[in-house]
């Protein structure tokens, strides 16, 4: 315990955790809480609209990922080819903080005219959260990255567990922050300083984060950005003679599929589906969030114990509860166990999905495999709310039986990967982890 206490409190591994302090607080407050909570204002003035808005937040997620697919292939290649990681984690997070700081400006502005009769404000709002949302799913795979130079494997699952417990005690800290210094009233007016505490929080990464390659190992190679996509097919085609890890990108394409966008959608879902009011709402974030915690440290020593591969089966199991709690017309009481499960599987998942990939990845090719386990967690990002917001959509006459059949959809994207990960389990038996 002492050895594991010495080691997340040293200065890499505690600069590089941080940045999960720091994305976390822009993740909850942004992605999961203010900007969903903006969008159903503008647009949620009868059980129809409030459908129709959660269609827009499903829909600008979807185009956020789908832009990081078109480029997520050459992020791994590159980081396998020059080992930099960390000039990249600052340029994208300057991104993500000037893309926020805009959405906040163009709040307080309230542009003037229509655009396809949708309002120009509303429109650059929904812009700038795709651009902040894709700069900020970029910057993590470098950081996910970065992880396997920090200390060996065996520790891996320690450091992980480490970096989301201290990644969602950031999401308590910035939602009290911002409860403290502008209310929850007008969701527009925390884009601003959500993007100044992100900011703060990841300068420790910006000067001490090291990428952690040897210098003398480093291949330097130039490479058109066709080159760049060859080598991920061919990545792809190892993956393929690799069936563990090519099973587990399976399974987390769906698990990730559905919970991801579970998260997304939980404001508008517990809001205008389940009754609660937006401060409420924050309530039972705020609770999801601690589990999420003890979730994440209580995963990394679960893993470690009976292994990562058996231990994200619980996380399915979990997940799968969750999903079909919430889709049933109860008491609005059992949402609050929905979130307490929500927050166990949303800490443990990061825990147990990126030690797999140092686990099972073939030996020099992580900065690969991490970006076809972006790439699987992109197209889950994309297919995911898409489904989610087509339903809400189509069905959105029927008010809120539309987004209970939505949630119901993710339960079985997350049946089928409880049940495939068996065959993970079979092909990573007889290897050792």
């Amino acid at each position: 315990m002492k050895r594991d206490i010495r080691l997340m409190l040293s200065v890499p591994v505690l600069s590089w955790a941080l940045y999960d302090f720091s994305n976390t607080i822009f993740s909850a407050n942004i992605i999961t809480l203010f900007f969903p909570q903006f969008v159903t204002e503008q647009l949620g003035k009868d059980p129809v609209t409030e459908q129709l808005a959660s269609t827009w937040i499903a829909y600008s997620a979807s185009a956020a990922a789908l832009l990081l697919i078109i480029l997520s292939p050459i992020y791994g290649v590159y980081i396998d080819r020059t080992n930099k990681k960390k000039q990249w984690i600052i340029w994208f997070s300057l991104l993500v903080f000037i893309s926020t700081v805009l959405m906040g400006i163009t709040y307080d502005s309230q542009l003037n005219g229509k655009v396809f009769g949708v309002p120009l404000s509303f429109l650059l709002i929904i812009i700038l959260f795709t651009i902040a949302k894709f700069s900020y799913n970029s910057s993590l795979v470098f950081y996910d990255a970065m992880m396997s130079r920090l200390a060996p494997k065996e520790d891996h699952a320690i450091i992980s567990g480490f970096g989301v417990a201290l990644g969602y005690l950031g999401t308590l800290v910035g939602v009290l922050s911002i409860m403290w210094l502008v209310g929850m009233d007008h969701p527009g007016d925390t884009f601003i300083p959500t993007a100044l505490l992100f900011l703060l929080f990841s300068i420790p990464i910006f000067l001490y984060g090291r990428d952690g390659a040897d210098p003398s190992t480093t291949v330097q190679q130039s490479s058109s950005l066709l080159s760049g996509y060859q080598e991920v097919v061919t990545t792809f085609k190892m993956a393929k003679n690799e069936p563990a890890i090519y099973l587990f990108l399976i399974v987390y394409f769906f698990l990730n599929d559905a919970l991801a966008t579970a998260i997304s959608m939980m404001q508008p879902y517990a809001t205008t589906v389940v009754g609660f009011s937006n401060s409420a709402f924050i309530g039972i974030f705020m609770m999801a969030t601690v589990f999420s915690i003890i979730g994440a440290f209580v995963f990394g020593y679960i893993s470690k114990r009976i292994g990562s591969v058996k231990a994200l089966q619980w996380v399915a199991l979990i997940l799968m509860l969750a999903l079909v709690l919430a889709s049933l017309p109860l008491a609005k009481e059992w949402f609050y166990l929905c979130a307490i499960l929500f927050g166990i599987a949303m800490g443990s998942i990061w825990v147990i999905s990126r030690t797999l990939i140092i686990e099972l990845s073939p030996e020099g090719h992580e900065g690969q495999f991490f970006g076809l386990f972006s790439m699987s967690g992109r197209l889950s990002a994309v297919m995911g709310p898409f489904i989610y917001g087509t339903i809400t959509w189509v069905f959105s006459d029927y008010g809120p039986l539309a987004s209970r059949l939505a949630i119901l959809s993710l339960f079985v994207m997350a049946l089928f990967a409880f049940f495939m990960h068996f065959r993970v389990i079979k092909e990573t038996r007889n290897m050792k982890l």
